[in-house]
């Protein structure tokens, strides 16, 4: 069992080139992946993004990644031939203008900003490749760990949320057999206080019997049951969110029918109680991937 929320970072340190990358990631319905890169990374964005897709299937993850190359590379330098005219026109006009010394140099020219600047590289090469891939996997890694243990301590509070349920569930089910006998017994009574001792046994017979089948909770005891035997086989897989998300829904369905056909105050007591400890598991259910 994985939770959604993670952290993790991998390093690359050989030759010159020092590279990490950090993963983090929080909560999300879907996969929604974003990489912030150096731009000679750039061409290597979709690469990054498969071995995420790899990794994970649901959450918002982003990457990091950044890199100093301190291998000794040849360097050029681009003359940017235009923008050197516009300040010598400048230059000219300003000496014209107000009658200045000339003491403009080449060396002058080279130090005004944008006149000489270095010639960007390309996209990475191998060497900066291997590295990021190298990186890449070890945050992964390390991420993939650290949401490995968050997710077995939401897998201990998940169960000991399971297990009230399931005590509660058996309280109800201890109680609703004895609910239209109840019915049954108050109904006489009223009928001998209404009508002093004469009694149709037959008539409150068959009006408990259509209370009790109108009461009747069985079926949603026994998906109940059923339900809670799928969450701890489910709890076995390691990415679960999915199918616990939409099988606490089922929960609430049954607990809500439970609700509305028991007409028993201990047991209505007991569903709500029931329904408090769902509403816990289903927010613990949306940090799970």
């Amino acid at each position: 069992m994985y939770s959604m929320t993670g952290y993790g970072k991998g390093e690359y340190r050989e030759n010159g080139v020092e590279l990490t990358v950090e993963v983090r990631s929080v909560n999300n319905r879907y996969l929604d992946i974003a990489v912030k890169c150096p731009r000679a990374f750039l061409s290597e964005e979709e690469s990054i993004r498969s071995l995420v897709r790899d990794s994970l299937s649901r959450g918002h993850i982003d990457v990091f990644v950044n890199f100093t190359d301190g291998r000794e590379q040849e360097k050029s330098l681009f003359l940017d031939k235009n923008i050197a005219r516009s300040y010598y026109a400048v230059k000219e006009e300003l000496v014209k203008e107000f009658r200045l010394t000339d003491d403009a140099t080449a060396s002058f020219f080279m130090r005004l900003p944008d006149v000489v600047r270095p010639i960007e590289a390309g996209g990475a090469d191998e060497t900066l490749k291997t590295a990021l891939k190298i990186a890449l996997k070890s945050a992964l890694e390390a991420h993939a760990s650290m949401r490995r243990a968050e997710g077995e301590r939401l897998k201990t509070d998940l169960v000991s949320h399971m297990r009230a349920i399931e005590r509660l569930k058996n309280e109800i089910a201890q109680r609703a057999p004895f609910v239209a006998e109840e019915y049954r017994k108050k109904l006489s009574e009223r009928i001998l206080e209404y009508l002093g001792g004469k009694v149709d046994e037959t008539r409150i017979l068959t009006e408990a019997a259509l209370f009790a089948d109108k009461c009747s909770i069985d079926e949603e005891l026994t998906r109940l049951t059923s339900h809670i035997a799928e969450f701890y086989n489910i709890c076995k897989s390691e990415r679960v969110g999915r199918k616990l998300d939409f099988l606490i829904q089922e929960f609430n369905r049954e607990c809500n029918t439970v609700c509305s056909k028991s007409n028993d105050g201990k047991i209505t007591a007991c569903a709500l109680e029931m329904k408090n400890e769902i509403e816990k598991v289903r927010e613990q259910v949306q940090n799970l991937e």
